[in-house]
């Protein structure tokens, strides 16, 4: 165990903010912290949820451990993991495994997994191409989901037509439709997740047995070069940035420009800002579906509904385009490098059946690795976005029945919990049938601002990366290569900086050496504070943030390992970063001066030591 000493608090030691007490006590009950969770390790899920949570937006957490769980539990039985458990104080989700330690459970579950992950590596592209039908199958059924309304008397053909069912009715359904598709889009989202992790993981421990002295970022180079859905809306983006050169418009689009007003210049300019935006619509259909964070908080917006990163990264690929320079990713060179390294290793091995295992095992890694990254297009991005927005829907009918009082907003729906909206929905159908005011109008107002304040006294307010005692090890392999948290790495963040005031150590997730100022951003509304040079420090990043890599020289997270979502980013981009260091947005202050390490996974604060000539 870890010295306890430097032990991190226990869950029954986090006090509630003071003020905040009731906005905690409305999260649902299952939720919160009981005394036997002292027993157990829990970690703060940074890496998905690195902003307080909504009450509403808990959904995106409750729904992806309910389909997380079930499939590793009960449909593909993985032999040693059972999802997590979830729990979340001042606004901050934690998790902890569920692992399976009987080993007569593990034999019986290892036999059950191997038919089911099997057919699914046999059948790969089959199953993939019907999984993207269902997806885009079921954004269809969110999109065709009619607006919630109330008339003020039912037309009268509806009892003409034999549906004397009136609209009040249709407010259940329509909302109801909308938390069972949103359910359902998390259990298609799992369905090949765990098995794409699955099939890199068997090779990454082949690797490390066959090869002792391999690095981690070796082994995942060799998957590196892949072509997903998530990295298109960035190419649109460079797209429209070579057609606005080739069409003659790139002088309009410049640094904090305004947006309305540059379309309303091209489309007064004639056939080529026509041209262009008819561009523009391409791409944003279906492309621009996609959050500016990582699709779990209804006020990430997305691109489709806020243009603003996309165009604020359209000057910077234009000038580069006018230099000549070079804006696509390495592609090609990684895919070189990539074949290399597979080929150089594969001479390391000794016997022809190691030879036959490894070939096996890379082929497998390749077919289904593409899925890995391209299923957050359509299941965090797309169909979460167009969620979100439908339960807007929701927000602008209870305002305008007064639920939210005078100065209510639509986006006051999100301080509901996903329970309570039905209840407030019901209140408004019963009201509404027997022609009377609504209580909501009362009871909503002083609640909503009480969960308003306490979501910004919560952002105010540090917490914990982990909870618990610390486990003699770490043996889930997700929850290494996802979150970065290793035995090591949970030493380095119980370091409080004593040992070395001016590193941090992290995974090696690109290598590269470089310094710079760092830019310690917090929340995707801090984005825009990044200028050209400055080293991203953040505690996640996440695809949909590819246009501002244009700008950085390298990147370094709190949380996340060697395949993590920004790890792979970064690779696939060749942009230096340091992933899992556990509080660089802590130790770090804007505008430090720091190099980063990419290919060693350390990361230095340089204060006034001299800078690199070359970096």
């Amino acid at each position: 165990m870890a010295d306890k000493a430097k032990g991190f608090p226990l869950p029954s030691s986090i006090a509630v903010v003071p003020g905040t007490e009731g906005a905690q006590a409305a999260y649902p009950y299952y939720t919160q912290f009981v005394p036997e969770d002292d027993q157990k390790f829990w970690f703060y899920n940074s890496m998905h949820f690195p902003e307080p949570m909504h009450h509403f937006d808990m959904i995106t957490a409750e729904a992806a451990y309910v389909a997380m769980g079930a499939f590793n539990t009960r449909v593909h039985v993985l032999p040693t993991a059972k999802g997590v458990d979830h729990r979340i104080v001042n606004g901050r989700v934690y998790i902890g495994g569920v692992v399976v330690t009987d080993p007569e459970e593990i034999a019986e579950r290892v036999a059950e997994f191997q038919q089911r992950a099997f057919y699914y590596y046999e059948h790969w592209e089959d199953l993939y191409d019907q999984w993207k039908g269902k997806m885009k199958a079921l954004i269809a059924d969110a999109q065709a989901l009619p607006s919630p309304t109330l008339p003020k008397y039912e037309p009268v053909e509806t009892f003409k037509e034999g549906d004397a069912v009136p609209a009040s009715h249709d407010l259940l359904k329509i909302y109801q439709q909308q938390i069972e598709g949103y359910h359902r889009m998390w259990h298609h989202h799992f369905e090949f997740l765990l098995l794409g992790y699955g099939a890199y993981m068997t090779f990454f421990d082949f690797c490390k047995k066959a090869f002792p002295e391999i690095s981690d970022q070796a082994i995942s180079r060799m998957v590196a070069g892949m072509e997903a859905e998530i990295f298109r809306p960035d190419e649109e983006v460079k797209r429209l940035a070579r057609r606005a050169v080739e069409l003659g418009v790139d002088r309009h689009f410049t640094d904090n420009m305004d947006i309305e007003g540059v379309l309303a210049e091209l489309d007064a300019l004639g056939s080529a800002g026509q041209d262009w935006l008819a561009e523009l619509e391409t791409s944003r259909n279906p492309w621009f579906n996609v959050s500016s964070g990582d699709g779990f908080y209804h006020y990430h917006r997305s691109w489709q509904d806020d243009l603003s990163l996309p165009f604020a990264a359209l000057p910077g690929y234009i000038e580069k385009i006018k230099a000549g320079e070079n804006i696509e990713r390495p592609t090609a060179q990684l895919i070189e490098e990539r074949e290399a390294l597979v080929a150089d290793y594969r001479e390391l091995l000794d016997s022809e059946e190691d030879k036959a295992t490894y070939d096996q095992l890379i082929t497998l890694a390749h077919r289904v690795f593409p899925y890995v990254e391209g299923h957050k297009f359509y299941c965090e991005h797309w169909y979460t976005n167009l969620f979100f927005n439908k339960i807007r829907e929701f927000g602008r009918l209870l305002r305008d029945h007064g639920f939210f009082g005078p100065a209510g907003v639509e986006e006051d729906v999100f301080h509901l919990t996903q329970y309570e909206l039905e209840s407030a929905i019901i209140d408004l159908m019963l009201a509404w049938g027997v022609g009377c005011e609504p209580r909501g109008p009362r009871h909503w107002p002083a609640l909503v601002a009480e969960r308003k304040a306490a979501i910004a006294e919560w952002g105010k307010h540090p917490t914990p990366p982990a909870l618990g005692n610390v486990p003699d090890a770490i043996d889930d392999p997700a929850i290494n290569m996802l979150w970065g948290i290793t035995r090591e790495n949970l030493d380095s963040w119980l370091d409080d900086g004593s040992e070395n005031v001016k590193e941090l150590k992290g995974f090696a997730a690109c290598s590269g050496v470089v310094e710079g100022p760092a830019r310690v951003v917090k929340s995707v509304s801090e984005i825009g504070r990044i200028q050209p040079g400055d080293v991203l420090v953040c505690q996640v990043t996440n695809p949909t943030w590819a246009p501002i890599f244009q700008k950085i020289s390298a990147a370094v997270s709190d949380i996340g390992g060697s395949m993590s979502h920004m790890a792979i980013v970064a690779r696939e981009y060749g942009l230096p970063a340091v992933v899992g260091t556990g509080k660089a947005t802590v130790r770090i202050k804007d505008g430090q001066r720091i190099r980063v390490d990419g290919g060693k996974g350390t990361v230095t604060i340089l204060d006034d030591e001299p800078v690199l000539e070359d970096a």
